[in-house]
Order: structure tokens, then sequence, then C-alpha cells
């Protein structure tokens, strides 16, 4: 029996403090180390659903080491060591409030909105005439507010991150300049794999002066893919794109009635629906790595994880 981590207690040595987030438990150790566990939770319309998914932390956890790995020369990022597959141990940074959004092409809420009537998204003007899923001429950076938790993300302009004092110039130039290049980088990885990077967020923040990349990047939860093939026919036909993302996930919840919406209630996850969306995120792994997954033994997975962390902070 597949068995999901859907929660985290640990204790370790020098312990400060411990975020519980929507997906990852992030713990302050001595104010100098963050240890982020990815669980198997799952979330989708900002709702946590009731059940883990088996392997999914270990796929996330795995995927963003490889590509903070890939992208050290693009810029500094908080990772120092993997302990566990589904644990990241990294620099401890103070987060600027804003999520850095990159899209390559049309889609998603930007195609919502613009289908609505809406010519501009974060102060960026959008021209007349364009259609789901077409590719920008150049990649545009729409970055949204980091919510509290239970909050919304809203978007928000540079002009506007500037007058509340959220970055400085030269600090936004920074994030901006570093954001457009590690979406190349992760385009051209992405191509190496038969896939599109369609858009993808990035978060950062400050260490002793230095500005660094945080958090996951380039996973099917932070991230959306378009597969290579067919994506021209598809889009001159006006038929959807084939995706790489958990948006089968937000799928199976709206063909049920599940939008995250007040009054609503998330439909049963059976051990068959449970099984087919670990599946699915192993296809994706497999997909966006090139590389086969491996299973970790999920036996008792919170003890593995506490022996290896308490192994790696002494």
């Amino acid at each position: 029996m597949m068995k999901a981590l859907t929660r985290t207690d640990f204790h370790f040595k020098g312990q400060q403090s411990v975020y519980h987030g929507k997906v990852r438990d992030v713990y302050n150790i001595a104010g100098k180390t963050l240890v982020m566990v990815a669980t198997d939770r799952i979330s989708a319309f900002d709702v946590v659903l009731p059940k883990g998914i088996p392997y999914k932390g270990q796929m996330l956890n795995q995927i963003a080491a490889k590509f903070l790995d890939a992208t050290t020369d693009i810029c500094p990022n908080w990772k120092l060591a993997t302990p566990d597959p589904m644990v990241t141990a990294g620099v401890l940074c103070e987060g600027f409030p804003v999520e850095m959004i990159v899209r390559g092409y049309l889609c998603g809420s930007a195609w919502r909105a613009y289908k609505s009537g809406v010519r501009q998204i974060c102060g960026i003007p959008l021209p007349d005439g364009m259609r789901e899923n077409q590719q920008f001429p150049h990649p545009i950076i729409t970055p949204t507010t980091k919510a509290e938790q239970g909050l919304h993300d809203e978007d928000i302009s540079k002009e506007e991150i500037l007058r509340q004092g959220l970055a400085t110039p030269e600090e936004y130039a920074l994030l901006e300049q570093y954001t457009l290049a590690l979406f190349r980088r992760g385009t051209e990885i992405a191509a190496r794999q038969g896939l599109i990077l369609v858009d993808t967020k990035y978060e950062f923040g400050r260490h002793n002066g230095t500005i660094y990349l945080m958090d996951e990047i380039h996973t099917p939860d932070s991230s959306r893919y378009f597969y290579s093939e067919g994506y021209e026919a598809r889009f001159a036909k006006g038929e959807p794109q084939k995706q790489l993302s958990k948006e089968f996930v937000r799928e199976w919840l709206m063909d049920n009635g599940f939008q995250g919406k007040s009054g609503q209630q998330v439909p049963e996850m059976t051990d068959a629906i449970v099984a087919s969306i670990s599946d699915r995120y192993i296809e994706l792994y497999e997909h966006i790595t090139g590389e086969t997954f491996v299973k970790e033994d999920t036996g008792d997975i919170a003890s593995r994880i506490e022996k290896h962390v308490t192994q790696y902070l002494q």
C-alpha cells in the first residue's frame, strides 16, 4: 500500500519555528538554515485537498533540486543540500513579498482576463487580436503579491511594487533580469525534452545584501508546460493544447463541481483517483527531467526524513 506524508511535526536541534504552507513545511534552524519538507499534500484553487498523493513530494523536491543546480551560473540560489528525497536544506533569506510570474504564451488566467476585454496585465499593454495559447513576441513579467494563507494572490505592477517599497529600483531591475534569464534557461531545457515552458513563477529573497532565488523552480506545481509536438497544428485549429502541469487535477475537480468557491464540496478522492494522480505526477517527472523516477520507500516516511535531516544538521 502506497503511503503519503500529509503532515510533519519535527523537533530538530536548534529549531526556532515551523511554517506549514499549503504543500511544504518549512523549519527554521537557528535562524540560519531552512529545512523545507515537500509533503505529499496537494492543493488546487487555494484549497488543500483531503488526501495526499504518494511520491508527489519526492518528485517536486527532486525536480526543483535538479533545476536549482542547473541555474547556479545565472543567479545565487538558496539550496545547500538535499538530505532526503523530500527535503531541501538551504540559506534562510528574507523573502520579497511578491512572486515573479513570467509568461511566454497567452493562456490560463491571463487568457481569461484577455477574453473578458482586459488589454493590460500588471501595467503591460496587450495588443488586440491575440488568441488563446498564442506566443507573446517576448516573455512578459506579471508579478503578484504573496498573499497571507487563505487569501488569493493579486496582480501588481512594477510601478506599484516600487511605490509600496516592496523592492528598491535596483533590486527590482535585478529581479527582472534574473527572471527572464531563468525563463530562457528553463525554455532551453524544456525544448530538449520536447516541451514548451509556457509560464512559471520565481520567488526571491535577500541574504547578507545578496539576492537569492528561493523555493521551487520549474516544477509542474509552479509551471505550465505544453508538448512541442502538435503545438502549431492545435493552435491553428483553435484546439486545446496538450499540457504537462497539474491542470488535470483542476479539471477533475471542475468536472465534479468544485472550484474552491464557498459552499462547494471537494469530490470524493477514491484510492483509484489518488493512484491515478500519483501516476500522472510520475509521468510529469519523467517528461520534465528525462530521467526514470525511482520510488523511495514509503514505509515510515517521517522517521526516514527525521533521521536524514538530523544527520545533515550534525
